[in-house]
């Protein structure tokens, strides 16, 4: 069997602080967007904190200039503001789209450790509150975001965009269900504070974090809570039982589409299929060329 190659980090650990003149934009920053809220937030978050993510840029060439890959708005802010050098992470992929096209807005656990990070360095939640164009009252929200939540429920929601009202739905049940209900959002993709409040409805009155009071759901009668807990208990063991056998149905997939690979591939056997069971050999081709469950 042959080894497995190891994944290649494509960019350096060590953060850089890079002269801005060698740092070269691939676009303009045109007066709409300097005017726009969304840069004079990020203008204002670098004045007060710095520059809190570091801007992505290629190897030096032979005249130690960078093509900058991300943070044009970061960089252009720090021009603006005279600042001489800016923290920079060296990428081994010099294709600016294809870096682009794994960033993601920040995650809203992410941005509590942000927070959180910052106050701990003695950054006043007002200063804060300032730099993201948010209320003070929110800043010193967001740092409690996690108090109450299961480790496993951060885990499963640390990467994602999800409102920060769904912690304090989540924040109701006890730490297993938290995880549960995380995991169930997760195979729906569904991190609506809509969705978790219907997951809430369906709870168990023991799996909540305080049983002995009643639940209280907004448009939802008794006898409905009790018909979705029935059906979302029936739902997750379903979910289950299908999580502990899809590792072995997806091997069992491809070693079928590799044998009927080689088999239709013969000409003999192919002929004679497409002449007696054109129907079976149509299925067999599906299987083959099909990509993923959801293609087959």
């Amino acid at each position: 069997m042959n080894a497995i190659a190891p994944v290649r980090i494509s960019f350096e650990r060590e953060v850089l602080r890079l002269s801005i003149e060698l740092i070269l934009p691939l676009r303009p920053i045109t007066k709409r967007i300097i005017d726009s809220k969304r840069y004079g937030r990020i203008a204002t978050s670098i004045g007060e904190l710095g520059v809190i993510e570091p801007l992505i840029v290629t190897k030096g060439d032979n005249q130690r200039r960078h093509m900058l890959l991300d943070g044009h708005l970061r960089l252009n802010a720090l021009r603006e503001q005279g600042a001489e050098t800016a923290p920079c992470i060296i990428s081994d992929d010099d294709e600016a789209f294809t870096y682009n096209k794994r960033v993601n807005r920040l995650a809203t656990v992410q941005e509590h450790y942000m927070i959180t990070r910052a106050i701990d360095r003695g950054v006043p939640p007002a200063m804060i509150a300032a730099a993201l164009g948010i209320d003070e009252n929110v800043v010193k929200r967001r740092r409690n975001l996690l108090e109450g939540i299961s480790a496993g429920a951060i885990e499963i929601l640390k990467d994602r965009p999800v409102s920060p009202h769904l912690f304090d739905i989540l924040r109701k049940m006890k730490p297993y269900r938290q995880t549960e209900s995380a995991e169930l959002m997760a195979s729906m993709n569904n991190f609506t504070a809509t969705y978790a409040k219907a997951i809430l409805a369906a709870t168990r009155q023991d799996d909540l974090a305080k049983p002995d009071r009643p639940k209280a759901i907004a448009g939802v009668t008794p006898d409905q809570m009790a018909r979705m807990e029935r059906e979302l208990e029936k739902l997750t063991k379903d979910y289950r039982a299908i999580e502990s056998t899809f590792g072995d149905d997806v091997l069992q997939l491809v070693l079928a589409s590799r044998y009927l690979g080689r088999l239709i591939g013969n000409d003999a056997v192919s002929a004679y299929l497409e002449h007696r069971h054109p129907e079976i050999v149509g299925e067999f081709r599906t299987i083959v060329t099909a990509t993923s469950l959801e293609a087959s």
